[in-house]
């Protein structure tokens, strides 16, 4: 069967009127999300680092980097833009695929669509269709993509990218279909050892994604043609889905129900700034401290019990020597850092946060370990227990089974206007009517209009 032209196909015919107006909306919201997300991004000394240093090899162009009014060339400021949206680990995800098609797809739709000022229906057709094929691609592969030492986020988000540019492009079904092809030469490769060692550089797979996926459906519109089967293969099993991964693939996933069920509607969105496995004990956290007073002096110990994959993912310790990435996937850190500051947020992450040597010594009194029950429960439930017992004797508990942000308890435009306000602290953003303009954004004319709001 030919997965990858169908679906292709399937993107290049979309129309904005063919979406389901649920799906509208959850593009919406992801795309206010995105938003938050580069505020909070800019207020990481490497995220700086990262800017000044483009800064300094490129002229100034036409497409902006958002959050700073500044401009680059279009390639440029579309990695920023990835860069923005991932770095500060409070990106959307997709349980079932391990990616975040956030970080690669709306930097794609916002410097692409700036270019050619396209209209706001454009930009919501084009995301809905590059999250299309950057879920379906990583569902395929999932978990093993990751176990074989890929990031979903950077390989599977470059097909994204090339979708949602060869919508804005106007590319027909051959044109997205060499799109797409080409994605798959020039793919990142997101190494999963850079993540999971807390290396930094982890922080540009987004930027990578968007930035490659541009020019793969900019080559696919100047006549140049990539392979019509890059996901199932040939019979030399060279495909996507068949080189990255250790297991056997799924290809069957990339056209499950497709046009039924727009996989957007399985995308979570982060209320904290850490990876989505200590969601459930950050959350549970800071549920005990609304319900029980105290501070780090009154604690004694803190239990964690979760899922196997949450304990070998985020259940280890940092040092103050510890990057901000190491921190954002640490169960003791992120928690403790919400006992401290009642928050899970950009200023938790902040190196000079990190370094705290209080903070640091208040985590090792957190254990974390998986329990038999909770993990019977994944994946349906991503469930984390939280037991801290306290110096006066009382022993308090709480646990979380679905973290907020899940379509099953999700996060409205009011609670995206809050994570605005929180991780913007120090701008001068009028959240209401950032909102505004993106909740109604079918009607803009020319995305700029929200460009220059941003």
């Amino acid at each position: 069967m030919e997965y990858t032209k169908i679906l292709s196909d399937f993107c290049a015919r979309l129309t904005y009127n063919d979406i389901p107006e649920q799906v509208i909306y959850k593009a919406k919201l992801c795309l206010l999300d995105y938003i938050a997300n580069v505020y909070g991004s800019l207020e990481i000394e490497a995220v700086k680092n990262i800017i000044e240093f483009i800064k300094s090899i490129t002229n100034k162009g036409t497409s902006t980097i958002l959050g700073t009014k500044e401009k680059s060339d279009l390639l440029s400021a579309a990695f920023i833009n990835g860069t923005t949206a991932e770095a500060i680990e409070a990106q959307d995800g997709l349980r079932f695929g391990g990616n975040h098609p956030v970080c690669a797809v709306m930097p794609a739709a916002l410097t692409v669509g700036e270019k050619f000022k396209k209209d706001g229906k454009s930009i919501l057709t084009s995301i809905i269709a590059g999250y299309e094929v950057a879920n379906r691609v990583a569902a395929s592969v999932h978990p093993f993509h990751t176990l074989s030492g890929f990031l979903p986020t950077g390989t599977c988000g470059t097909f994204g990218a090339a979708t949602t540019t060869g919508k804005l492009m106007q590319l027909d079904e051959k044109g997205m279909l060499n799109a797409i092809g080409n994605a798959g030469y020039i793919v990142p490769l997101s190494m999963a050892e850079h993540l999971m060692g807390g290396y930094t550089i982890k922080i540009v797979q987004g930027g990578q994604a968007a930035s490659a996926g541009i020019m793969a459906a900019g080559f696919a519109a100047h006549g140049i043609t990539g392979f019509p089967k890059v996901f199932e293969g040939s019979e030399l099993k060279g495909g996507f889905i068949q080189i990255t991964s250790k297991a056997e693939p799924k290809p069957e996933r990339l056209i499950d129900k497709l046009g039924e069920h727009f996989t957007i509607m399985d995308i979570y969105i982060k209320p904290y700034t850490g990876c989505r496995h200590t969601h459930g004990a950050v959350q549970g956290t800071l549920g005990l401290m609304k319900e029980y007073t105290f501070k780090p002096d009154d604690v004694d110990s803190i239990y964690v019990e979760t899922y196997g994959i949450a304990e070998l993912a985020v259940g280890k310790h940092i040092t103050n020597n510890s990057s901000f990435v190491a921190a954002q996937f640490s169960i003791p850190y992120t928690v403790s850092a919400c006992i401290f500051d009642g928050d899970l947020g950009p200023s938790q992450i902040t190196e000079k946060r990190i370094s705290d040597s209080k903070l640091i010594e208040f985590s090792k009194k957190v254990t974390v370990k998986a329990a038999d029950d909770l993990n019977a429960m994944y994946p349906d439930k991503t469930s984390s227990r939280v037991t801290i017992k306290l110096a006066n004797g009382q022993t308090i508990q709480k646990q979380v089974d679905i973290p907020k942000g899940d379509p099953r308890d999700p996060m409205d435009v009011e609670d995206i206007k809050q994570k605005i306000k929180r991780f913007a602290k120090r701008r001068k953003v009028n959240s209401d009517s950032l909102a505004e303009m993106v909740m109604n954004i079918e009607k803009i004319k020319d995305i700029n209009e929200l460009i220059k709001m941003i």
